[in-house]
Parts: C-alpha cells; sequence; structure tokens
C-alpha cells in the first residue's frame, strides 16, 4: 500500500503544470513554497532546489514545474549575474567603471558608443540604485532600470 501511495504521489508531482517561480526557478523547493511571498520564502525555495539538485532532474524529466524545453532568456541571465556580482557591481557602478559593469552593459545589450554614458549614469545615480532599501538582485536591476527609463539616451536599453 505504501508504495502505490508513493507512486500516485510522484505522479501528482509529475502532473504539476510548470509553476517556476520567475526568481526561484523550478524544482521541490518552488513547489513546498508555492504561494508564499518575501525574502525567507523564496531564499528557503532558492536553497530546497539547488542544495537537493532536484532542479536538474526535473528539467531532465519535464517534472516538479520544470520545461525540458525551456529557454534562458536574457533577462534570467541578467538577474543571474547581478544577484552573483552584486558587490563588484556596486564598486564599479561607484567608480563609474569595470569589468562587471562592462558585462552588464553587454548583459542589456548597451553599445560600445553609449557605454560611456551608461558608466557615467550608474554612477552619477548610485545612491538611487543601490538605496538601503534595495536588498536583492531584482530591486536593484529594477531602480537601474528606472534610471535607464528616466535617461533619453538609455531608455531604449531599459527592459
Amino acid at each position: 500500500m505504501k508504495g502505490i501511495l508513493s507512486i500516485a504521489a510522484l505522479m501528482g508531482v509529475m502532473a504539476l503544470p510548470v509553476l517556476a517561480d520567475s526568481d526561484t526557478g523550478c524544482g521541490a523547493g518552488t513547489i513546498l513554497w508555492a504561494g508564499q511571498s518575501g525574502v525567507v520564502p523564496k531564499v528557503l525555495a532558492v536553497t530546497t532546489n539547488g542544495t537537493f539538485g532536484n532542479q536538474t532532474f526535473g528539467i531532465t524529466t519535464g517534472t516538479l514545474g520544470c520545461s525540458p524545453n525551456g529557454v534562458i532568456s536574457s533577462k534570467v541571465r541578467l538577474s543571474m549575474f547581478t544577484g552573483s556580482n552584486l558587490e563588484h557591481l556596486a564598486y564599479d557602478m561607484s567608480v563609474g567603471h569595470g569589468e562587471s559593469l562592462n558585462t552588464l552593459a553587454d548583459l542589456m545589450k548597451i553599445p560600445a558608443t553609449e557605454k560611456a554614458h551608461f558608466f557615467a549614469t550608474t554612477q552619477s545615480h548610485y545612491g538611487e540604485i543601490f538605496a538601503p532599501e534595495h536588498q536583492s538582485a531584482g530591486q536593484i536591476l529594477a531602480a537601474l532600470q528606472g534610471v535607464m527609463h528616466a535617461d533619453a539616451q538609455l531608455a531604449a536599453y531599459a527592459g
């Protein structure tokens, strides 16, 4: 009987629609913490997904809210890069140049002719972009995009 219940539970999980949260991705953690909001549930979802390697399983099998046919979007790459490089980006923006800031510009598809302006703009709006209330990569990117939307030269590149 336990075997039948285990198989039924596994089939139920496998039949779940794609529920992947845009911040946490797909996986058991995303399913376990579904419907909850805030930093703590998102961190728990990401930790669960990463710690147990279930995203790989889900992507490979098309289960756990994952799709084996998904495409990594530039928005996801941008978010992943920003989250992994916050300290470097903060420093580079504060001085108005640097490798991380240049890579961010490339991911945002800012042409070489506009990079100097982008660098200067991030430097002059550093306090707005890295405001104390901006604790996550998503909040920092949103603030950066807000700054870019307000700038005539950079508005076209603010996703």
